[in-house]
């Protein structure tokens, strides 16, 4: 694609990265930064700059001639292919591909200055090879963590031992070739490692007084579930204004729901939390060398409603030998793959109902600023 970078004064644009500074210095640097940033990608020729808000915020986004082009319907699935990237082999690769998703994407990621956009770029990428290295042991009731870097009590969950770094204390539990096992947790608890560890690996060159607050923090009690949510992330895309289907940027976390009312009601089968990997991949804790496509991970989600069995006490629990079964069986038959995605790939429910819906939801999550000057992650204080 041969096409030149323009630049344009508007009002109200939407989409792509916005650097909304407090002086004009600070967005000429965000500028040059951006543009350095492009050109070293080899991508500065597919990019629109836009000026708004008397010169003080500045937007980059692909161009509107090419948005179709690279991205039908904002599916950001096929860039590997688009762009011809290969991050399996080209690390570098990850991080074009993280830029370019965002660019095209319907909703705009705003940042204060260029440094929180470089250091939401890096932890993206930290994200994405973490997740890329968990493996877990499948329980969905046993948890465990190595007893050489966590203890837990009912009070403050698992914590991490005094003096245990937090980086390898998350690597060790999550990661078989530091720890040298598998350990039992829910994919949902993964996820928040998972973000953490990116996280606190971008600390280390950024913001060492915030990852030493957050090792403090860790050492007394752990933040997890609907507060690690308000604290670490922030969420793009709702019931209300649903993202794309197919839209993701590698370093998101998701939920795939269970859009079955039976078998979402077997604990550990409500639905699936993933991270978005790029190249068209998913996630996959228990089987990290097969992370999913979303064919596989949607045709998957629909067969736990024929995997549902009672034990002698009523209890309900899932066969995984059935649904393997089904699975399988289904990846063989392409009219069988249509009919499932065609319910599948639907827009999910609200919660509580089990009607039309599929299992895509409607939002994504990535980490809050972490620089020293312009951070909005605050810890709590306990």
């Amino acid at each position: 694609m041969s096409v030149r970078q323009d630049e344009m004064i508007v009002q109200q644009p939407a989409g792509g990265i916005l650097i909304r500074a407090k002086n004009l210095p600070d967005i000429a640097l965000a500028r040059q930064c951006f543009f350095e940033k492009s050109a070293s990608l080899g991508i500065e020729q597919l990019i629109e700059t836009i000026t708004e808000n008397d010169g003080l915020s500045v937007r980059f986004r692909m161009r509107k001639d090419l948005k179709i082009e690279c991205s039908p319907f904002y599916d950001t699935l096929q860039l590997c292919d688009v762009f011809r990237l290969d991050p399996q082999t080209n690390p570098a690769d990850i991080g074009k591909e993280i830029v370019l998703s965002m660019l095209l994407g319907p909703v705009t990621f705003e940042y204060p200055n260029y440094a929180e956009l470089a250091a939401s770029l890096r932890i993206r990428h930290n994200i994405v090879v973490a997740a890329s290295r968990t493996a877990l042991a499948f329980h969905t009731s046993k948890i465990e963590r190595p007893i050489d870097y966590w203890t837990y009590s009912e009070d403050c969950g698992f914590t991490v031992l005094p003096g245990k770094p937090l980086i390898e204390a998350l690597r060790k539990a999550t990661q078989p070739e530091v720890s040298g096992e598998k350990y039992c947790f829910s994919c949902y608890r993964a996820t928040e490692y998972v973000i953490l560890l990116g996280i606190a690996q971008e600390l280390e060159i950024c913001n060492p007084v915030l990852l030493q607050q957050l090792q403090q923090q860790w050492e007394f009690r752990s933040i997890k579930s609907r507060q690690f949510h308000d604290v670490f992330l922030r969420e793009f895309g709702s019931m209300s204004e649903p993202l794309p289907p197919r839209y993701f940027v590698p370093g998101d976390r998701l939920w795939f729901r269970n859009p079955d009312e039976r078998s979402s009601d077997v604990t550990g089968y409500e639905g699936s939390w993933v991270f978005y990997l790029g190249s068209g991949l998913f996630t996959n804790f228990w089987e990290r060398d097969k992370p999913y496509t979303l064919t596989s991970k949607c045709i998957e989600i629909y067969h736990w409603r024929h995997g549902v069995c009672q034990d002698s006490e009523g209890n309900l629990h899932i066969d995984e030998t059935i649904v393997q079964k089904r699975v399988s069986a289904s990846m063989q038959n392409q009219d069988e793959i249509g009919r499932i995605l065609e319910q599948m790939l639907r827009l999910r429910d609200v919660q509580g109902v089990y009607a039309d819906g599929g299992c895509i939801d409607t939002s994504r999550e990535y980490p809050r600023c972490v620089c020293p000057v312009s951070a909005d992650l605050i810890l709590p204080i306990d």
